[in-house]
């Protein structure tokens, strides 16, 4: 065999060996989500644990005192429920921050905790009602799951208060090929998206401003390095084997025509 038959071979199985390479290796772009977050910098304040009204917020208000018939002026009615029961109006936080209230008209909650909500419709419903009290709460209190855990979706909460890893267990915690070391929590505030990457393997996670959760969060768990390869070869496979097979059989016919 000649050396311009060896080196021929040389080049072909060489050719052949970078395709499948290229096939094997996983490109991050292919796979991971917002990837452009580093660019942007977390700007929440160190309490940003207690929920605080937001812009498009559904707040449920209900008002009781002793004189019932004095306080139903502010609980205004909807109908029945299918259950039989009263069902009663609710109310969004506009783009200004307010609501409007029976009564009172404009009230601005945006930016108030659930509590400081309270103080404010008590201390305004003084001129109204003896003793009023009033029971505020948030509807639409949901964080939404993504990328590697075992049962992405979006959850409601019940109360008002649910941690980082409330949220991963709610979502049937992560997956094996799941970043431990860089979930991103993804918030809206102040009317901007701000981005917080978290380490889950370090203790300092119980320090973070976004370690509590706020209404509509984003949790985002990247899939590791094994995982994007695999999704990468899962999609190419078959194209990769069916254009390594022509290009194999196309070496064969060039080298044993020498």
């Amino acid at each position: 065999m000649n050396k311009f038959v060896k080196r021929k071979r040389f080049s072909i199985l060489y050719i052949l060996t970078v395709f499948l390479l290229s096939y094997s290796c996983g490109s991050k772009k292919d796979v991971v989500y917002f990837q452009n977050a580093k660019d942007f910098e977390t700007l929440v304040d160190t309490d940003s644990f207690t929920p605080k009204f937001k812009v498009n917020d559904i707040v449920s208000i209900y008002v009781s005192t002793f004189d019932l018939e004095a306080a139903e002026p502010f609980n205004l009615k909807k109908g029945q429920s299918a259950s039989g029961g009263l069902e009663y109006i609710d109310y969004l936080i506009d783009v200004d921050g307010n609501i409007d209230y029976p009564v009172l008209g404009k009230i601005k909650l945006l930016g108030l905790t659930v509590e400081e909500g309270k103080v404010l419709l008590k201390k305004k419903l003084a001129d109204y009602l003896k003793d009023p009290i009033v029971n505020i709460r948030i509807l639409n209190f949901r964080i939404s799951v993504h990328g590697e855990v075992n049962s992405p979706g979006i959850y409601e909460v019940p109360g008002e208060r649910v941690t980082l890893l409330q949220a991963i267990a709610m979502a049937g915690d992560l997956r094996i090929k799941g970043k431990r070391e860089n979930v991103l929590v993804i918030r809206d505030f102040n009317g901007s998206k701000t981005f917080t990457r978290i380490d889950l393997t370090n203790k300092e996670l119980f320090n973070s401003p976004v370690y509590y959760l706020t209404q509509n969060d984003i949790v985002y768990v990247e899939p590791n390095k094994s995982a994007i390869s695999d999704a990468y070869l899962d999609a190419r496979v078959n194209t990769a084997i069916s254009i390594a097979s022509i290009l194999i059989t196309t070496a064969i016919v060039l080298i044993t025509r020498n």
